[in-house]
């Protein structure tokens, strides 16, 4: 009976096939040890490495938002094939994003070779280090598989980019079934990290003939951002904290600065005024439960979207490559 009800559920579309296979407890069985192999790797990595948290959230945005959550953006480029990783917008991603994910796939390799997915360690790993940091705990389903296909010429759209407009932002969240309030939950993520001086030199330098930069910037900010930016066309490397309040903790400053002109990036600013986002970067400015709750809830969505299971994806014997 149970199973009659299933397939007719599924006939109707009102469950997903591959949702249905995860579960929180899935290696349970298959790699006990895998919760404390994840949890000794990350605190290791970042004790040593600060900017792991940041790094690792933004390399899971990356990996999603292409292909699906199925570790793609790992997979290096071949003579063959251009891979993610390689695409423009990815070769800023920071290295210690892939180094602990490789770390902690080594590690499951000695314990469970084979068992482990490249996909969980980075959806494992990305929790772990947000609720590290200060941020929420969110569940974790696992059970996904590694993805099959990973080309650079995917990639140019399909990720939000500083320059765009609020509109062009929400587009690229809604065609994956997020809503506008899910969007500025995920925008979050900015509470912690850094962005590149390219990413905002055009709001802070000749932004026009009355003004050296954007009037949404802070003017104090703003001369501080072109001090701390001024080589940057020698050195692409130099780069700002996003929040320059709490850079290292998971909290909801980012939104808190956004109305005093402290946001670093042209979709900041735009965000806390437009009126399709406003009232929720003020909601999450107030009320820090309210953001961790969204933040949260929108990050076991994104963890879902497009995943891989069964033939439709592999266990990678190693991240970087196809096996």
């Amino acid at each position: 009976m149970a199973l009659i009800l299933f397939s007719l559920l599924f006939f109707l579309g009102l469950v997903n096939p591959s949702e249905s296979r995860l579960s929180v407890n899935y290696y349970q069985k298959s790699c006990p040890r895998f919760s404390q192999i994840m949890q000794d790797t990350i605190t290791n990595k970042q004790i040593t490495s600060p900017t792991t948290a940041a790094a690792t959230l933004r390399l899971f945005f990356h990996d999603c938002f292409i292909e699906g959550c199925d570790a793609s953006v790992l997979v290096s480029s071949t003579p063959f094939n251009d891979a993610e990783r390689d695409a423009d917008m990815n070769l800023s991603l920071p290295g210690d994003g892939f180094d602990v994910v490789v770390r902690a796939k080594t590690a499951l390799e000695l314990a469970c070779p084979g068992v482990v997915s490249c996909a969980d360690i980075l959806a494992v790993a990305t929790r772990d280090l947000v609720t590290m940091v200060g941020g929420p705990f969110y569940k974790v389903p696992l059970g996904r598989r590694d993805g099959l296909v990973s080309r650079a010429n995917r990639v140019e759209g399909n990720l939000p980019r500083p320059t765009m407009s609020i509109s062009q932002i929400i587009s690229i969240f809604a065609v994956r079934g997020f809503s506008v309030q899910e969007m500025v939950a995920l925008s979050g993520a900015h509470t912690i990290g850094f962005s590149h001086c390219k990413e905002f030199s055009s709001g802070i330098y000749n932004y026009s003939r009355s003004s050296q930069s954007n009037p949404s910037y802070n003017p104090r900010f703003a001369e501080g951002l072109r001090k701390a930016c001024s080589d940057y066309q020698k050195n692409p490397t130099l780069s700002v904290f996003n929040d320059i309040m709490t850079p290292n903790k998971f909290d909801n400053m980012y939104f808190q600065n956004l109305p005093k002109g402290l946001g670093l990036l042209a979709t900041d600013h735009t965000m806390a005024t437009d009126p399709r986002t406003r009232q929720f970067t003020d909601l999450y400015a107030k009320n820090q439960s309210a953001f961790f709750e969204a933040f949260g809830r929108a990050m076991e969505k994104l963890g879902l979207y497009g995943i891989k299971t069964g033939r439709r994806g592999e266990i990678r014997r190693r991240c970087d490559a196809l096996n």
